[in-house]
């Protein structure tokens, strides 16, 4: 990764800010408790439920109010608040990936097989439950013990919507839902996801650049000490950055 010329540090001062995506949408093809919006003749209302959470996550990208650095590298940023949406924080991390939006978006897209099980040590397992359309899916993700034992096996089930907008930034957006296919498993603990994804965007003037700004608010479930919880978060979001860079690269040679 790197800045605007690649000068470390210094991106995170100068760095590039890319246009914020317009509501005009074009369609990209895939290749609290559960949320349970209902809709007529029973069953889930997906749609509704992800267009919502699309909504917060482009508020997410245009408001920095009371966000507070607690991790930065020569790469990463990442700042928190506290979430509107459970008890927890809302974890934002920004960074310049070296590759072109959709090099990006190729190791980060959520399929099954995809490239993010290979290179993200936080995924251990992706399952995709039900297809709701060509650009909305529900899925389970299985995550490994972390924090050297403290955090238990977890698995998430979200709805997930891709959306692409006009400026050529991709973007990804989840959150926790009941799915009666994919009912709480033994030996995991169920946590909920809030509304979360990413922004892969593009930086003017560098196409070999891409701004990838994330966004995590996870209710991990179970007993966790807070202060376990609140150190996971921030070294592992910047751990994200520096795999995915990697990848990138790998995918690239």
């Amino acid at each position: 990764m790197g800045g605007q010329s690649a000068g470390g540090a210094g991106w995170l001062a100068r760095r590039v800010r890319a246009k914020v995506p317009s509501p005009a949408v074009r369609r990209v093809v895939f290749p609290h408790p559960p949320l349970k919006a209902e809709r007529r003749g029973g069953g889930m209302d997906y749609r509704a439920v992800a267009d919502s959470v699309a909504e917060k996550m482009l508020g997410y990208s245009r408001d920095d109010g009371g966000c507070r650095v607690c991790r930065r590298t020569n790469d990463t940023c990442v700042s928190w608040r506290p979430s509107s949406e459970y008890s927890g924080n809302l974890y934002k991390g920004e960074g310049i990936i070296k590759a072109a939006p959709q090099d990006v978006w190729e190791c980060l897209k959520p399929v099954p097989d995809g490239l993010r099980v290979k290179w993200d040590k936080n995924v251990k397992v992706f399952e995709l439950i039900e297809m709701i359309d060509d650009t909305m899916s529900v899925c389970r993700t299985v995550t490994p013990a972390a924090a050297v034992g403290l955090i238990s096996p977890r698995d998430f089930v979200d709805v997930i919507l891709i959306k692409q907008y006009e400026d050529g930034t991709i973007s990804s957006n989840a959150t926790n839902v009941e799915h009666p296919g994919c009912p709480p498993k033994p030996h995991y603990v169920r946590g909920s996801n809030h509304p979360c994804g990413c922004f892969c965007a593009p930086v003017p003037g560098w196409p070999q650049k891409t701004h990838l700004t994330t966004f995590f608010q996870t209710d991990l479930g179970g007993y966790l000490p807070q202060s376990v919880v609140d150190s996971f978060f921030p070294s592992n979001m910047a751990e994200f950055y520096s795999n995915l860079s990697k990848a990138v690269k790998a995918l690239k040679a």
